[in-house]
C-alpha cells in the first residue's frame, strides 16, 4: 500500500529496507556528520540507502560507506558510533519530540505551526501548503 501510494501520489519507487532494525547508529552518524558541515547530505543519502535501495541502516558498513560517499572522514567511525557526545544528542532529540507529542514516523512540521502525522496522500500535504500561503498573503 505505501509504496504504490508513493508511486502513483508522488513519482517515488520504493524499496524499504527492512522494518524492525534499530536506527540508533544511524542517528549517532548523523549527528557526526552535522558536527562535520555534512549533516543534510549525510541524512539524505542515509534516507536514500533504506528508503530506495531497501538498505539495513542499522550495518555499521553500510553506514561507512555512505559516510564516505558523502566525504566524511570514517578512520574512526567506530568509535563515533559508540562516542556518548553524539548519544547525548541523539537522546535530546529523542526527548524533546516526546515533550511534543511527536510518536509517528513521519511526522511533518510545516511553518514551525502546523503538524501533520504519518503518511498522508499528497492532497492533505498540498492543503497545509495551501493554507499556509493563504494566511501570508492576508498578513
Amino acid at each position: 500500500m505505501f509504496e504504490k501510494r508513493a508511486r502513483e501520489q508522488y513519482g517515488l519507487e520504493v524499496h524499504a529496507g527492512p522494518f524492525g532494525i534499530n536506527s540508533r547508529p544511524a542517528l549517532i552518524a548523523d549527528k557526526y556528520a552535522e558536527s562535520q558541515g555534512k549533516g543534510e547530505a549525510f541524512h539524505k543519502a542515509v534516507m536514500e540507502a533504506y528508503w530506495q535501495h531497501a538498505r539495513s541502516i542499522d550495518d555499521k558498513n553500510i553506514l561507512k560507506e555512505i559516510a564516505e560517499d558523502v566525504s566524511l572522514n570514517t578512520e574512526n567511525f567506530d568509535a563515533v558510533l559508540v562516542d556518548p557526545v553524539y548519544e547525548v544528542e541523539v537522546i535530546a532529540d529523542i526527548d524533546q519530540a516526546h515533550e511534543y507529542g511527536l510518536d509517528a514516523v513521519p511526522t511533518l512540521v510545516f511553518d514551525n505551526r502546523y503538524l501533520v502525522v504519518g503518511a498522508q496522500p499528497y492532497d492533505v500535504l498540498s492543503q497545509v501548503v495551501e493554507k499556509i500561503q493563504e494566511e501570508e498573503k492576508s498578513t
